[in-house]
């Protein structure tokens, strides 16, 4: 039998904090706990307000339900102490439920749970972890992110690569393998899809029952902090994809937890998420706050994680959003769910007190307006949204068949409409590379070679238009077969040399990105891009300029959206001067045809297009040029080509 030996009166006070939707470090208390740090005796504690009784079952009780908690007065609370028990030893939750039936059930808080196929949770305590991040985090607090390079890699762990014997890579594994890859590519942050504990391989890890353990598919808690720890170290963030709409249907798990709805809507039409078969949380639930945002605090505070990216926002924004929910309206006449709404305020709110310099990014694919705005403005109050309209529309384009295209280039230009309404991240991610969608090569019209110069000059697109990116593993050199959850990337792809030039052109692209501010400096800002070319959809071209704080550094992007080239092609550009090429997506090492760069680029002397001067170029088929500034005059329409004299300046 287990006692409770410790001060009571500290426990309720929590526990009031915990009922009252305001306990934001629950994780300290709840589930198993050592009680002090130098003793061995451990506590355990469950919230089950409906149950008739709780215990525990272990290794150490030969798995009898011999640990029994007492109530915690009115708190809800189960209370129990042990000091047969030790680290690493497995145990579950027996709740008598609130009809007198006994269930085995997870312990929620657990910060640890046994391989799969098991579920049994891990004595653990809270690590005593050596981190060796410091400067990356003074780092991390002194950057504002808006005006900075975020270039986001986003991986599956289990499928990007693999042992030779198809076993998994353990977390420091990962990160010694992929660490030099990201240097190599050009990539700021990796943003994982869900490492928290889940059982279905299939559901990708959007299908959560541990929201404070990692999956031990990839290794113990510690090797996840190493894994942090090693990217922090070489200076890349990282991110983890995180699910506080929905979780697993298991009834083990969180489903009926004490016999009655705990974690989910007490109505079954709220509970039920008919899209993705889980149990929808009841984002209203005081408690269910207290658990959602002490989640979201346990891995940016205690495992040191620079962002979350929040899941399926719209589920928790719309009443209507799943299906067969159609019609589906709050206590005024619209779709908005109340609760869902005033949830993701407070966890914004909450989580920037405690973390200002974290990241907090929306998976939202509606038009659901400020998104990305204050909350004391009527904002959702996150710092970056993914702009799935972008995606949709731009995929949709290069999909095309080049012979449409010129009726079609308002897929392009209409995101010049809304870009700063919020600040976006702009993802190509698993999403779109699985379930027949085809990788991102694949959907790429015409024969092989036409294929990667589509996707370079997509690419090229990504990264010239104004916001934060994001690209899926194994896109960055064309991979031909979709995502497959169940075995590694194709590798053996990069034997082919279109394969291995793609990669190299991927990694070009991402460091000029990385180091000109002209492509980063003012993503959210209007006076961050001038568009100079796209109202000529018969010409299949479009252009524009991207600028910097410094009003000398900035960028010339140029289009050619048909396989066709257009020579000599006139680029308007915003200075009287010299410029270079400073890509050609075309050139012979990126897999194109082109030998010689085209530099000496010298003004016209003549305003074109409402610009004070231009440049003629080649422009070759199927292509992206970048240009950039060599020698500028600051000059008014129709001034002299530039010849050396005062008045002009070398960038």
């Amino acid at each position: 039998m287990g006692g409770v030996q410790s001060n009571l009166s500290e426990l309720e006070k929590r526990a009031y904090l915990f009922n009252t939707g305001t306990y934001y470090q629950s994780y300290e208390v709840l589930g198993c706990r050592r009680v002090q740090a130098d003793q061995p005796t451990f506590r355990f504690t469950v919230w089950a307000p409906h149950a008739q009784g709780v215990a525990i079952m272990g290794e150490w009780t030969d798995w009898s339900p011999t640990l029994t908690l007492q109530r915690l007065k009115k708190t809800g609370w189960w209370v129990g102490e042990t000091d047969q028990c030790q680290i690493n030893d497995l145990y579950k939750v027996v709740v008598t439920q609130a009809d007198g039936q006994e269930a085995v059930k997870i312990d929620p808080y657990a910060l640890g749970y046994e391989h799969k196929p098991g579920d049994a949770a891990i004595v653990l305590d809270r690590p005593d972890f050596q981190w060796h991040d410091d400067t990356w985090l003074t780092q991390r607090r002194a950057t504002k992110p808006y005006h900075e390079p975020l270039n986001i890699y986003e991986v599956h762990f289990g499928s990007w690569q693999r042992h030779e014997d198809g076993t998994y890579l353990t977390y420091p594994e990962l990160a010694d393998r992929m660490i030099p890859y990201l240097h190599q590519l050009g990539y700021t942050h990796v943003e994982f899809m869900p490492l928290m504990e889940h059982l279905l391989d299939a559901s990708w890890g959007y299908q959560l029952m541990g929201y404070f353990a990692p999956t031990s598919r990839f290794g113990s808690l510690v090797e996840f902090l190493t894994m942090v720890d090693k990217f922090h170290q070489a200076n890349i963030g990282v991110i983890m994809d995180w699910v506080p709409g929905h979780f697993i249907r298991n009834m083990d798990a969180l489903a009926m937890y004490d016999g009655t709805p705990t974690y989910e809507y007490a109505d079954p039409n709220r509970a039920n998420n008919v899209r993705w078969g889980t149990w929808n949380f009841d984002l209203g639930k005081a408690q269910v706050q207290s658990f959602l945002i002490s989640s979201a605090q346990y891995w940016l505070r205690e495992c040191h994680l620079d962002g979350i990216r929040v899941d399926a926002v719209s589920n928790m924004l719309y009443l209507d959003y799943d299906a067969g929910k159609e019609g589906t309206l709050n206590k005024y006449g619209n779709n908005s769910n109340l609760e869902g709404l005033a949830f993701i305020r407070k966890l914004n709110t909450e989580i920037f007190k405690f973390h200002p310099d974290v990241l907090m990014i929306a998976e939202e694919a509606s038009a659901f307006p400020h998104v990305t705005g204050p909350v004391n403005t009527g904002g959702l109050g996150f710092n970056y949204k993914w702009n799935m309209g972008w995606m949709n529309d731009t995929l949709k384009f290069f999909e095309m068949d080049p012979l449409y295209r010129r009726d079609h280039m308002n897929l392009l230009t209409f995101s010049f409409m809304y870009m700063n309404d919020e600040q976006f991240i702009l993802p190509f991610s698993h999403d779109e590379v699985v379930h027949g969608k085809k990788s991102l090569m694949h959907k790429m019209p015409g024969d092989r070679y036409n294929q990667f110069a589509n996707l370079r000059t997509m690419f090229v697109w990504l990264m010239a238009h104004p916001g934060k990116k994001l690209l899926f593993m194994g896109s960055e050199w064309g991979q031909f077969l979709e995502w497959r959850f169940w075995s590694q990337l194709e590798w053996r792809d990069l034997q082919d040399p279109m394969n291995h030039a793609m990669q190299d052109f991927t990694a070009h692209l991402n460091h000029l990105y990385l180091g000109d501010p002209a492509f980063w400096q003012l993503d959210h800002e209007p006076q961050g891009i001038q568009i100079t070319n796209a109202d000529d959809p018969q010409s299949g071209t479009i252009s524009f300029v991207r600028r910097s704080q410094d009003p000398a550094d900035f960028l010339v992007f140029v289009f050619n959206l048909e396989p066709i080239q257009k020579s000599p092609y006139r680029v308007p550009v915003p200075f009287a001067g010299e410029y270079t090429e400073l890509l050609n997506t075309e050139m012979k090492k990126y897999g194109g045809t082109w030998t010689t760069p085209q530099t000496k680029l010298m003004t016209i002397g003549e305003a074109y297009k409402g610009e004070p001067d231009a440049v003629n170029v080649i422009l070759p088929a199927m292509s992206a040029l970048i240009l950039k500034p060599v020698r500028i005059t600051p000059a008014t329409a129709a001034a002299p080509r530039s010849n050396g004299t005062k008045g002009e300046k070398e960038v």
